[in-house]
């Protein structure tokens, strides 16, 4: 188918490394009888950037980056692209959702590649290309079905397999290449501290840092925390760069203990943050802007941490009429 530990150590690796690891993924989401929502949405992403779109309401790939206007080829490519997976997933009554990953990654000093493929239904994993077997997995008693009818399909699997191994390194490769000004830069963030009021937790917030390899942690007399500590995920920013936080359950002790350390790849020097009650952003009586960035933030965190594995029971016909087993390309 030509579509288809210890913190310290981790923090020598951010502050040390000087290769690479690029990713190319596509993420599609099929839908039926969802409001106001396109039934097809496709997305191309570069070591997590979004450089292009599809949606069956415009009906036109689009390309998020400025460099991706000089990838002439790659139009056709996602069109292709867009066509297999079309092929691939049916619609029928009830409101339902298919999402898929597919792409591959590539360590530009080592040359390893790893592809993967994996397919979700109404919210849940359902069923996994296992790249080392080159057979799928099941993520649930109801993708047996489907499991077995994919197994049976060679021809797939080695098109699945030429593409993970070749054409997809081969095209990222090349992405990296048109976008190495964007893709290898660096951008440090702006460091803030944040509470809602005098009580509240104490929020370390990073954002607009490049790239996404990053951490954040609190320290008190020079020694990493780990208890009274909330460390948030690493969540994107609309213009491409990123964003991080971390919370802190303040005790009663002396505040000059505490400090917010945040590192980045390939940048030696951490940015530190001493914990300063002058230095503290917060809505706590005022009515400004700040009330509106920290609700913002906060409910970025919530939904990140509260969507997650949804209930859902998986009806084996309906995945099946969703999901056309039959492909060929």
């Amino acid at each position: 188918m030509k579509t288809l530990v210890f913190v310290s150590l981790v923090g020598l690796f951010l502050h040390d490394t000087t290769a690479e690891m690029h990713s190319l993924k596509y993420f599609l989401t099929v839908s039926s009888e969802v409001p106001n929502f396109p039934e097809f949405v496709a997305v191309g992403m570069v070591d997590d950037i979004q450089i292009c779109c599809y949606d069956s309401n415009t009906k036109r790939a689009e390309p998020k980056q400025d460099w991706m206007n000089n990838v002439t080829e790659d139009n056709q490519l996602f069109k292709v692209r867009l066509d297999t997976f079309k092929r691939r997933f049916n619609q029928t009554g009830g409101v339902h959702i298919v999402q898929m990953m597919e792409g591959c990654e590539w360590d530009d000093e080592t040359g390893d590649v790893n592809g993967y493929d994996q397919h979700g239904y109404d919210g849940e994993d359902f069923i996994v290309l296992d790249t080392k077997t080159w057979t799928w997995v099941a993520a649930q008693q109801q993708a047996v079905v489907i499991k077995q009818e994919w197994d049976k399909d060679k021809a797939r699997i080695e098109d699945l397999k030429n593409y993970l191994t070749n054409e997809c390194p081969d095209w990222l490769k090349k992405f990296v290449n048109y976008g190495r000004s964007s893709l290898m830069r660096t951008d440090l963030p702006t460091v803030s501290l944040l509470q809602k009021t005098p009580s509240s937790r104490v929020t370390c917030h990073a954002t607009g840092f490049y790239p996404n390899r990053a951490m954040m942690f609190w320290r008190k007399d020079g020694e990493e925390l780990h208890e009274d500590v909330d460390n948030g995920e690493i969540l994107p920013n609309h213009d491409g760069s990123f964003q991080i936080s971390a919370d802190l359950q303040l005790p009663s002790d002396d505040w000059g203990k505490y400090d917010c350390v945040f590192q980045l790849s390939g940048v030696k020097e951490d940015i530190v943050t001493k914990l300063d009650k002058r230095e503290i952003k917060t809505n706590y009586g005022k009515t400004s802007m700040r009330i509106v960035t920290f609700s913002f933030f906060q409910t970025l965190q919530i939904v990140k941490r509260h969507t997650s594995n949804p209930s859902t029971r998986v009806n084996t016909k309906h995945v099946m009429l969703h999901i056309n087993t039959a492909e060929k390309v």
